[in-house]
């Protein structure tokens, strides 16, 4: 059934791979990856294994530079390996999931312009919408029984119905008045305003014969939490009667990480809240005998980062157990065995993402089932023998991997990126630990050029990362991509350093308070670490880069040190008293242990502002990158950089995205972040 459906996709996918193997067979010189072959790259992601565990279906998404878009459609594989089909054309589908008996896949199109949940069949015909309501449709689900659709939509919270959404949307389209007017906090979030539209839970027959059902009419929050929460927040009851999600209803969102697990049922009324933990409660997973729910949680209020437990809810005491405490990593994607006595999730560990497994009771001892490389987007069929998920490395675009259950016999299924890759001369990462000041070990990963010479000498390009509570993984990226720098001839080092994830809740906290302490000490040492290592780095000719808190620190160096030759600060913090127009206020109070006024001395302390005060303390030349609608690092900060290197008299660029937030997404703007990137660094390091 699923071969029709794929024998009536179009010939075009075969005709790409013919071709891309014409290609191959008359090139086989391979040369340093440029930005060109990157942004050719197709972007794999969001695999959903079928219930039967014999095929995948996953979205590609490939950069198309003439509309300065991503265009994405959803592709099949089989399980047992052979070629992948591509089952839609628009350019503009996404979230694939599976009904329950596997012969219709729902996913989300924009392709008539509003973003609806459409059907496929497996046995051939073409997708048809199912959802129809004018706000638009997001984050699909499928009921156990097959009968029901749940998806989110943003309505306003007063409306009764569809016909006064779409009034209403009129009426504001249509008014020259623009003026936004609020009196609450949060009243806009990274890069997008509050409208006064909440995303609500809905739900509505499958076969698109009824009318959708609002579940949380009338409600004044959003499910799942903007920017906060996904798919995973919300999924149904084995019995299709309730569905478990994940919402902030704190009064005070902006200095609130609180988030709570509610059941409502499927036929509609109150929801009742289940979880009273302070802080963030999600990813809520039922297990198949439908005694448990399996969620994680973070036990410290107004902290982003504190590590996610294994959580189990009992539906029928209501007991709430926390797994595991003792596993000193954050455990996400949560899944269950189909015997609903062994939960699946991932942690990062290390630069590395293992898939684990632990027994549902508390004091059991995660145990890696897949251990290699950086996995994500886990899925399980329903059988429970097969695992299906993302893998990447800073050598490869993420494709499609599945394994047995136990880890056993993984396999990558799907090779979007083979012809192109086949091209590419790149090195894997070289790891290396060393001692802090302090004592403490921090890891660290090295790049070498391609085409790599022992006896030359090479300039060191040292990658600062944001957060300050993620990690340099060994994944791949587009944004910053560790192998385009390098092409560029340049060693690079990437540093975890102090406030890295991954390394345990002790080196994830030791930034809070001391932005600018240990976090640079870890870098400057790692920095000299790699000098004494590796003889071929040229310490005279030595560059620092980073976005986000990566731009903090890029600012912080650019008064602390004058090694290096050049920095480049990609939506930097310079003045911490002027970063709380932020929006997300409980981060800068979390780590700055206060707020402007209740504790002033850490925001004037860890300001790289406060440091400019002696004329003449910047001298490195500077790239200073942001995004006008920025609303995470407002792109003021940037400014106020700029001003500053201006005013000294430092060479200086400001460059200015005003179609873009925090990340430059674009590919056009990509294109050209990159070679302004690359420009400033061959001025600066010859």
């Amino acid at each position: 059934m699923i071969r029709t459906a794929l024998r009536s996709a179009s010939a075009a996918a075969v005709l790409v791979f013919c071709s891309a193997a014409t290609t191959l067979a008359q090139d086989s010189a391979k040369h340093a990856i440029t930005f060109d072959d990157m942004i050719q790259m197709r972007r794999v992601g969001d695999p959903k294994i079928s219930p039967d565990g014999k095929w995948v279906a996953y979205v590609v998404a490939t950069p198309d530079m003439s509309a300065n878009r991503n265009a994405s459609n959803i592709w099949i594989v089989s399980t047992s390996g052979g070629e992948a089909m591509q089952l839609t054309q628009s350019g503009h589908d996404s979230s694939p999931t599976w009904s329950p008996d596997g012969k219709t896949l729902a996913f989300l199109s924009s392709r008539e312009g509003t973003s609806q949940v459409y059907v496929l069949s497996m046995e051939g015909g073409e997708a048809h919408a199912v959802t129809h309501l004018s706000t638009g449709a997001d984050l699909v689900k499928w009921s156990p029984d097959g009968k029901a659709i749940a998806f989110t939509s943003s309505v306003y919270p007063d409306c009764k119905d569809d016909a006064c959404n779409k009034k209403r949307d009129e009426e504001k389209e249509k008014n020259k008045v623009k003026a936004r007017v609020y009196e609450q906090l949060l009243y806009r979030h990274w890069d997008h305003w509050f409208e006064g539209k909440r995303s609500h839970l809905f739900v509505e027959p499958a076969d698109g014969s009824g009318e959708a059902r609002d579940l949380n009419a009338g409600a004044n929050y959003d499910v799942p939490p903007d920017q906060r929460g996904g798919p995973d927040d919300i999924n149904f009851s084995p019995d299709s009667k309730e569905i478990c999600f994940t919402a902030v209803t704190d009064k005070v969102e902006a200095i609130s990480t609180n988030g709570d697990l509610f059941l409502v049922p499927v036929t509609g009324g109150d929801a009742k809240k289940i979880t009273t933990n302070p802080a963030f409660d999600g990813n809520p997973a039922y297990s198949p005998d439908g005694r448990l729910i399996a969620y994680h949680a973070q036990l410290t209020p107004g902290y982003e980062s504190d590590r996610w437990r294994v959580m189990l809810y009992d539906r029928q005491s209501g007991k709430i157990e926390n797994l595991s405490e003792g596993f000193d990593r954050s455990a996400n994607e949560l899944h269950w065995s189909a015997d609903s006595k062994t939960i699946f999730f991932t942690a990062e560990n290390e630069t590395l993402q293992p898939v684990y497994a632990m027994a549902a009771r508390a004091g059991a001892e995660p145990k890696k089932v897949v251990a290699d490389s950086f996995n994500t987007g886990l899925t399980i069929s329903g059988d429970g023998k097969t695992l299906a998920f993302e893998r990447t490395s800073l050598t490869m675009p993420a494709e499609v991997f599945v394994a047995g259950a136990d880890g056993s016999g993984a396999r990558q299924l799907t090779h979007q990126n083979e012809a192109v890759l086949a091209k590419l001369e790149m090195n894997a990462p070289e790891t290396f630990w060393f001692e802090s000041k302090d004592g403490t070990r921090v890891q660290a990963m090295m790049i070498r050029p391609p085409h790599f010479d022992a006896s030359k000498k090479y300039p060191l390009l040292v990658l600062l990362h944001g957060g300050p509570q993620t990690m340099w993984a060994n994944a791949w990226g587009y944004r910053w991509n560790a192998q385009v720098f390098t092409a560029g001839g340049y060693v690079t080092l990437m540093i975890n350093r102090r406030g890295s994830t991954g390394y345990g809740q002790k080196f994830t906290d030791e930034i809070t308070n001391d932005w600018g302490g240990k976090a640079y000490v870890d870098v400057m040492t790692g920095v000299d670490s790699a000098l004494a290592k590796f003889k071929f780095i040229d310490g005279s000719r030595m560059a620092a880069a980073g976005g986000s808190y990566g731009g903090y620190l890029a600012d912080w160096i650019a008064t602390h040190s004058g090694r290096f030759k050049a920095i480049i600060s990609h939506a930097g913090i310079y003045d911490k008293f002027s970063m709380y127009a932020t929006e997300e206020l409980w981060f800068e109070e979390h780590d700055m242990q206060g707020t402007p006024w209740t504790n002033p001395e850490s925001y004037r302390k860890w300001g790289p502002l406060t440091y400019a005060a002696e004329l003449g303390k910047f001298k490195t030349p500077t790239l200073v990158i942001c995004g006008e609608r920025d609303y995470r690092v407002p792109y003021t900060q940037s400014l106020e950089f700029f001003n500053t290197l201006q005013r000294q008299g430092v060479p200086s660029k400001l460059m200015i995205f005003p179609d873009e937030g925090h990340w430059v997404l674009k590919p056009q703007n990509s294109q050209f972040w990159y070679k302004t990137f690359f420009d400033w660094l061959a001025q600066w390091m010859k």
